[in-house]
Parts: structure tokens; C-alpha cells; sequence
């Protein structure tokens, strides 16, 4: 679990792709719960931390820790997200989980790729996620109302989508969901330009590079590689490390161990970088 202290000062960069921006804030206005969808690396996170800042950055009544982020994995349960009695020389004590202290001081809670979670996990979101917006707590007996500030938000990825990790009906029917995708090329630009600050120049190849291995992604040759990835290049190349080279240690190692998906990547970046 990470928590986010936000300030004016810290406004985390985010260029909109669409309407993501105003769905968000139309949905946290009526307190609808969001499923952010889509591939890896196309700015989910960061888009969560720039709204949390934009709802909460400049409130004088703000919580402590504005957004809460949970990384879901196999073995998360429901104790993990809720909480659960620790044992101590003095006795047992409670320790609220990070859902449950989001809907205590009105949070954003942000459950990243939810399916990766048991299902029975998942089902103590329901509550939480209709007109009751109250958590139930089965150690203690009780239920927490909502705090009138909370909302859940969480995200997976539809590319690993199998039908052993796929949201419920019962439980996605209770979001509204905004697709995501990797940004338009001059979009993509200013990102890599910006996060690694990198010269535009550089940053455009970089981006026209993402373009053209995500090709190789829709024929199922590999994982296309997200503006993460592509900036994570940018920022070796401002160190001083060749372009190639930073591409072969940034994006061809990370994308594939085949070597002859590897050659296929090589070709590409050797196009666009050829020395």
C-alpha cells in the first residue's frame, strides 16, 4: 500500500487524452465508483494521482493521505484490505487496512489491476459500491458508513483478461468505466519530453519507436511497451547512454527474451536510431 500527501506544488503531470478528466470529476461529484481500463503503462496511475490532486490539492479539510493505492496481487485478501487484530506483549490490537481507513477520512482508494485479487476478495467492495456506500468489518462485528469524500477506484488490464481473472458482473456493474489507451504520438511526445526531460526531438522518435513496435503488439508478436517504458529509455539518454543502446538495455530486454523477437526490435530501433 502507498499513501499520497499532495500540495499545491505537487501537482502530478498528466496530459488528457479525451474526456478522462471531466467523466472522472462528473463521476466523483456524484460519487459514482470508476474502473479505469486499459494497457500497461498508458498512464492509469499517474492519471489517478493527477485527479486526487486536482479534488484535493488545494482543500483546507483535505485528509492526511488524499489517495490510497493498493497493488493487487493473488494472495491479497480481504484482511489485507479491511484490517486485522496484531498480537502484542499488552494483547490484541486493531489495525485498520487501507481501504478501510480511506473510507474512514474520505480518501480516494485506488485498488490497481483489482482481477489480479481472489474473488472473494473483490466481494467486499459491493457494499461499498451501491447507494449503502458502507464496509463491512466481520472481525469487529460492524459496519463503517462511508465518509461522505470517498470514492473507490480501481483498474486492470484488459490485454491478460482470462476468464479465471475477470471482474464479476455483480461487482463491474457497479462502476463506470473510462478506456484508456497509450496517447497520440504528439501527445506522447510532450510526455517523454517532460518525464525524462528530454529534447523534443528525441522524445518524437522515442514516441514514433512506441508506434511502431505496438504493430508488432496488435500482430501478437510481443507486448507493445507504454509510455513508461519509452520515457525509462528517454531518461538514460539524457545520462549520456547512446540511443541505441539505451533502447537495447531499456525496451529490447524488457519486451522480449526471444532472440529472434529481439532481432525483430533491433531492426526497428536501428531504423529510427541508426547510429
Amino acid at each position: 500500500m502507498t499513501s499520497t500527501r499532495l500540495r499545491h506544488a505537487d501537482e502530478p503531470f498528466y496530459l488528457p487524452v479525451r474526456d478522462e478528466v471531466e467523466l472522472f470529476s462528473a463521476a466523483y461529484e456524484q460519487r459514482i465508483p470508476v474502473l479505469l481500463k486499459g494497457p500497461t503503462g498508458c498512464g492509469k496511475t499517474r492519471f489517478v494521482e493527477h485527479m486526487a490532486w486536482r479534488l484535493f490539492g488545494n482543500r483546507p479539510d483535505a485528509p492526511a493521505e488524499p489517495l490510497v493505492t493498493v497493488s493487487c496481487h493473488d494472495d491479497l485478501t480481504s484482511a489485507d484490505l479491511v484490517g486485522r487484530y496484531l498480537l502484542s506483549g499488552e494483547g490484541t490490537t486493531w489495525l485498520d487496512g487501507p481501504l478501510t481507513k480511506a473510507v474512514r477520512t474520505g480518501a480516494l482508494c485506488y485498488l490497481d489491476e483489482v482481477v489480479e485479487a481472489r474473488k472473494d476478495t473483490t466481494v467486499i467492495l459491493h457494499a461499498l459500491t451501491d447507494h449503502r456506500r458502507m464496509l463491512p468489518i466481520e472481525r469487529l462485528g460492524t459496519t463503517v458508513q462511508a465518509h461522505d469524500d470517498f470514492l473507490l477506484v480501481i483498474s486492470y488490464n484488459p490485454g491478460y483478461q482470462v476468464a479465471t481473472k475477470d471482474l464479476k458482473p455483480s461487482t463491474r456493474q457497479r462502476f463506470m468505466a473510462i478506456d484508456f489507451d497509450y496517447p497520440a504520438s504528439d501527445l506522447e511526445t510532450q510526455i517523454i519530453a517532460h518525464e525524462a526531460e528530454l529534447d523534443e526531438t528525441r522524445a518524437g522518435q522515442l514516441a514514433f519507436l512506441g508506434e511502431q513496435l505496438r504493430r508488432l503488439g496488435e500482430a501478437g508478436v510481443i507486448d507493445g511497451p507504454g509510455t513508461r517504458l519509452l520515457v525509462h529509455v528517454g531518461e538514460l539518454m539524457v545520462k549520456g547512454i547512446a540511443p541505441r543502446r539505451a533502447c537495447e538495455a531499456g525496451l529490447v530486454q524488457a519486451l522480449s527474451d526471444e532472440s529472434d523477437v529481439q532481432r525483430a526490435i533491433i531492426d526497428v530501433v536501428s531504423a529510427i536510431f541508426p547510429e
